[in-house]
């Protein structure tokens, strides 16, 4: 039977998660979707739709969703859904999570992978967060977990963006990009976004082949400001000299996004992309990825790429999320295709020259 395709929806604090969820479970689009919230009250689905019974776990609605409230585990939760489909006591063709507003995305990501029951149901399709454009700085600023929620997303819904000015919502842009460039960033005012922008967008695959976006990465600039390296790597214990090396990009460095990093924006969670037209010896990266996962893994959010391996006539696709790490065959080089690797890391304070560096010498 095909895995279930699922979608984890986060956002921070009055972002817009549950109206846009009430959009998914009230408007007739004919799917059969299971949305599961993780915990409930004032701040969640309204209370006409919400199971207000402890005792009671599941309420199908009148659209053909279904909405299960969960207080405990949810590996727990996602099993009992799975074995009622099973037995066809339920019906749904895919799960939305939405997390709390104070949600780490993370655990929720790895529950997928770490639960072999989990796994043998169910893949996840994305993370999807909702990004309040008019209170996102001052949250980005105060709270990790926003961070953490711009940082895991595959795809960003800015919301309340009539609330905010042309140069703000800009300025918001291009910190979002800075943070993670590979998420392509919408709208969501007022929950109105069409589902083919938050279902079925295959962001998060760590089990099947796929192609990577090839504009993931366009939203980095042609050359490294070295003193914003040695700058970002102040707190990780380094002596502040960056290895500015010619195929190693940091993220949105241009000139305004520069001035405004130093004007009190400083993130701990930011992307760096590295970049290189030679092959890696395949032994060699797949010892030193190793390595890394096992000292950085807890700071590394989201990793995803595409690599030039020696010998190989097919691309290889890798990404992970903390200390899961999967990678799989790819298409094939095209005749007149540019080969080269281009892999992007959005962690905690991640000492880059040290990831640089460690990448370079894998290469043949």
């Amino acid at each position: 039977m095909a895995l279930i395709p699922t979608t984890i929806l986060t956002g921070f604090l009055g972002a817009g998660k549950t109206t846009l969820l009430n959009r998914i479970l009230r408007e007739p689009h004919g799917m059969r979707i299971a949305v599961i919230e993780n915990e409930f009250g004032q701040e969640n689905i309204d209370n006409e739709i919400l199971v207000r019974d402890s005792t009671e776990q599941i309420v199908e609605m009148n659209n053909g969703c279904i909405c299960c409230t969960v207080r405990g585990d949810l590996i727990v939760a996602l099993g009992a859904l799975a074995q009622k489909r099973d037995a066809g006591l339920l019906q749904f063709d895919r799960v939305v999570i939405e997390t709390t507003g104070l949600a780490n995305p993370g655990p929720v990501a790895q529950t997928f992978f770490v639960d072999d029951e989990v796994a043998s149901h169910y893949m996840l399709d994305a993370i999807v967060t909702v990004v309040d454009a008019h209170h996102a700085m001052a949250q980005l600023d105060e709270h990790e977990e926003a961070q953490r929620q711009v940082g895991f997303a595959d795809k960003l819904l800015l919301s309340k963006t009539d609330l905010v000015d042309a140069a703000d919502l800009a300025l918001l842009t291009r910190r979002l990009k800075r943070i993670n460039p590979r998420a392509p960033i919408g709208a969501a005012d007022f929950g109105n976004v069409p589902l083919a922008e938050v279902l079925d967008l295959r962001g998060f695959n760590l089990n099947e082949k796929l192609e990577l976006d090839p504009d993931f990465l366009a939203t980095e600039p042609a050359h490294v400001h070295e003193h914003e390296h040695a700058r970002e790597h102040a707190h990780d214990g380094h002596d502040g000299h960056a290895h500015a090396h010619s195929e190693a990009c940091a993220a949105d460095c241009d000139a305004s996004a520069h001035n405004h990093h130093h004007a009190g924006h400083s993130d701990d969670i930011a992307a760096f992309v590295f970049k290189s037209g030679r092959p890696f010896d395949s032994a060699k990266l797949d010892e030193f990825l190793n390595g890394l996962v096992q000292v950085y893994g807890p700071r590394m959010l989201r990793y995803k790429g595409v690599l030039l391996m020696q010998g190989a006539e097919r691309k290889v696709v890798f990404q992970g999320v903390h200390q899961i790490m999967g990678s799989d065959l790819g298409a094939k080089w095209g005749e007149t295709e540019a080969r080269g690797s281009k892999m992007v890391f959005i962690g905690k304070n991640l000492p880059k020259d040290i990831f640089i560096r460690g990448l370079e010498q894998c290469l043949v």
